[in-house]
């Protein structure tokens, strides 16, 4: 697997040898390609939420991000991205304002209110959520809710959520909306969006 895209074009994602279900570069291909032309990479903070090998949140990385927080809970997978953000660092690409780093960590827990210390600063532009396919929907929802409640997820962010094409979908949020649903084979993806209030008069 390698960085598809960008300033780390082709730069190698060394992948654990169980324990990680890695998005197929279709899918990757195709996420990044609605993302790109939404305009909403450029200087982001990204989220990668069961990060695996990382691909996703080093691909948004090399597609424009500035600052990438990582959580895997697999001692190993977040070993491995820890190891290929070094390399990144030391990258001709790398730039000295852009920021990464892995939080060994369970995506549900990291992502509670209490655990996050009740709401955070300022809300990342992008989410990544793509936990094994065994998640169950009712633990998806509540994930979704802590994101929103913690303050992680904000009006203008941009969640992308992978699953099981068979899964049920998620109930959103208050608030908050499946903007659309792309299906790649056995994989579904969801981008997820604050709903806008209509202004008066529209």
């Amino acid at each position: 697997m390698r960085v598809i895209s960008g300033r780390f074009k082709g730069v190698a994602l060394t992948t654990p040898k169980t324990g990680t279900r890695p998005t197929t570069d279709r899918t990757k291909e195709a996420i990044f390609s609605r993302l790109d032309s939404w305009g909403v990479l450029d200087d982001a903070r990204v989220l990668d939420l069961f990060a695996g090998t990382g691909a996703l949140g080093i691909e948004a990385l090399s597609r424009g991000a500035r600052e990438l927080i990582a959580v895997e809970a697999n001692g190993p997978a977040a070993a491995l991205i820890a190891k290929t953000l070094t390399v990144l660092k030391h990258h001709r690409a790398w730039e000295s304002d852009m920021v990464a780093r892995v939080i060994k960590a369970k995506a549900e827990k990291y992502a509670a209110p209490a655990i996050s210390g009740s709401v955070v600063a300022h809300a990342f532009d992008v989410i990544f959520i793509d936990p094994p396919y065994a998640f169950e929907t009712e633990a998806c929802e509540r994930l979704l809710s802590d994101l929103v409640d913690s303050g992680m997820a904000g009006e203008r962010t941009v969640i992308v959520l992978e699953r099981s094409a068979r899964s049920d979908e998620p109930t959103m949020p208050a608030g908050w909306e499946i903007g659309e649903r792309r299906d790649y084979g056995e994989t579904a993806v969801f981008y997820l969006e604050a709903v806008v209030p209509a202004i008066d008069g529209e």
